[in-house]
């Protein structure tokens, strides 16, 4: 027996729960990156808005001045509480420079212009001002307010910018990793609680009932859920519950197998004694005996043969057919007499018909011996029914057999005139110890009848004639003309093309 299965960790890194928080997590900061990239943009956007507007504060208190000067103590003071180097204002077609803190002797590195700047470009500018080279001159220019002129530009340096960008930076990655790790535990926990914990408790179900499948504990308990974690709770349990049945159902044929092999050996050595009884009737002078013994010697032949394979397969393994052309009329015959029709009463004391509709000349493609053991168990249960049922006023118990060849393919029709096949027995009518027709049936006759028929590459099924219509069909006449209302037994056999 294997060791049993480890548990699976709930909180392992490796297991579904570790997984589902490290992605909760993940796709949290990607959301957060989504909003971060605009968020930065507008940020640059508003800090650059913000300084225009001081500068164009500044040239209002110029403009305030007389002759717009001041001194140059307060023009550093307002250059310092702008924070540019350069402050200029266009009115009409005048560009004038309003403040200055000193000579520039650099270029200016970038420039511009947030009047035109659509969101895209706003994002690439914030990213190009975030990763650019220290100490860069930009120029800015942006439309003035309350009508005080065309546009206000200012020249400064990027690097206060850059500082207040990567500070705002920094704090928005600080606070989405905080509000990451706080909605990937809730959505985790509450994943955790409506997935993973009832997927662990299935998985473990599974894992422990394929352990020990004949213990009933290890079977799941359904919960009350009604969504689809209920559903495959459900469907788990009556999945385990047929497989606990088919293996109960498989262990039950392995010992009544070997009781069979048992059996068959001691069978073997009774019937063994029985042929030789049989063979020393064949000198006793008497007529009756005469014609009987050789049928017995060849019914005890057949069970000593039948034993004998049961023994060395250890189970009723068919060997493959051995199909010939031979005739089929002297083959029902033997199954008559093996059924004694003849002297085979039902309860009312009226004798079973055995009617055969068969060209005497009939030929059949099949193995011998095989098709004898199919057509036995048929009417063997037929005789069984028969026997018990009450026929209609007028209407003698009968058996029917009939037989013909369309397209390659052999139709062998056994049908009778008793009550049919219960319901209940419908479903599983092939199925050992499951499809018996009559109370106290074993339910092997027709099993033995279909695996011996498939082995064949034929088909075998009940037809039922008032249900189903079988107009145009190979096999129609043999049943219409007939009117048999009992159990009807359709037999298809291919010819083989070679």
């Amino acid at each position: 027996m294997p060791e049993p299965l480890k548990k699976a960790k709930i909180w392992s890194i490796r297991g579904l729960s570790g997984r589902l928080l490290l992605l909760t997590i993940i796709f949290v900061l990607l959301g957060e990156l989504f909003i971060f990239v605009p968020s930065l943009a507008n940020f640059r956007n508003n800090w650059l808005q913000e300084k225009l507007a001081k500068a164009q504060i500044a040239t209002l208190v110029l403009e305030a001045t007389p002759n717009d000067m001041v001194d140059a103590k307060l023009e550093r003071e307002l250059l310092t509480n702008v924070g540019a180097e350069i402050v200029a204002l266009k009115r009409g077609d005048t560009r004038q420079l309003m403040l200055q803190k000193q000579q520039l002797n650099r270029m200016i590195d970038a420039s511009y212009d947030l009047r035109s700047e659509t969101a895209i470009q706003q994002i690439m500018a914030a990213f190009e001002s975030l990763f650019a080279a220290p100490d860069r001159l930009i120029k800015v220019r942006a439309a003035t307010r309350f009508g005080a002129g065309d546009f206000i530009e200012i020249i400064i340096d990027e690097n206060m910018m850059r500082r207040a960008m990567w500070d705002y930076a920094q704090n928005i990655l600080a606070l989405s990793i905080i509000l990451s790790a706080i909605v990937a535990s809730m959505i985790f926990l509450a994943l955790n609680w409506l997935l993973v914990r009832p997927i662990k408790r299935i998985t473990q179900s599974i894992i422990d009932f394929g352990h020990d499948p004949h213990q009933s504990a290890n079977m799941i308990k359904p919960s009350n859920r009604t969504d689809e974690v209920g559903i495959a709770e459900t469907q788990l349990l009556q999945m385990q519950q047929e497989l606990q049945s088919t293996l109960r159902e498989k262990n039950r044929l392995a010992a009544l197998g070997l009781a069979v092999s048992k059996i068959s050996h001691d069978l073997r050595n009774m019937l063994s004694s029985t042929q030789m009884i049989s063979d020393r009737l064949q000198n006793i002078d008497d007529p009756s005996v005469a014609r009987l013994a050789p049928k017995l010697e060849v019914a005890l032949d057949r069970a000593i043969n039948f034993c004998v394979r049961t023994l060395k397969y250890g189970q009723a393994k068919e060997e493959d057919p051995q199909k010939v052309f031979f005739a089929l009329p002297p083959l029902l015959d033997d199954v008559a007499e093996s059924l004694s029709l003849d002297v085979l009463p039902n309860s009312h004391q009226q004798m079973v018909d055995w009617v055969v509709d068969i060209d005497e000349n009939a030929l059949i493609f099949a193995d011998r011996h095989q098709l004898f053991r199919i057509i036995l168990n048929i009417c063997r249960n037929s005789c069984d029914i028969l026997k018990n049922h009450t026929p209609i006023e007028g209407e003698k118990s009968r058996i029917f057999i009939g037989y013909l060849i369309r397209d390659e393919v052999q139709y062998l029709v056994v049908a009778d005139n008793g009550p049919g096949v219960m319901e209940r027995a419908k479903q599983s009518l092939f199925s050992a110890f499951q499809g018996s027709m009559r109370p106290g049936g074993t339910g092997l006759g027709l099993a033995i009848a279909h695996e011996l028929v498939v082995a064949h590459g034929g088909d075998i099924s009940l037809i039922e004639a008032p249900k189903y219509d079988i107009t145009g069909k190979p096999y129609a006449e043999l049943i219409d003309i007939k009117q048999m209302s009992g159990a009807i037994f359709l037999i298809c056999l291919p010819i083989d093309s070679d």
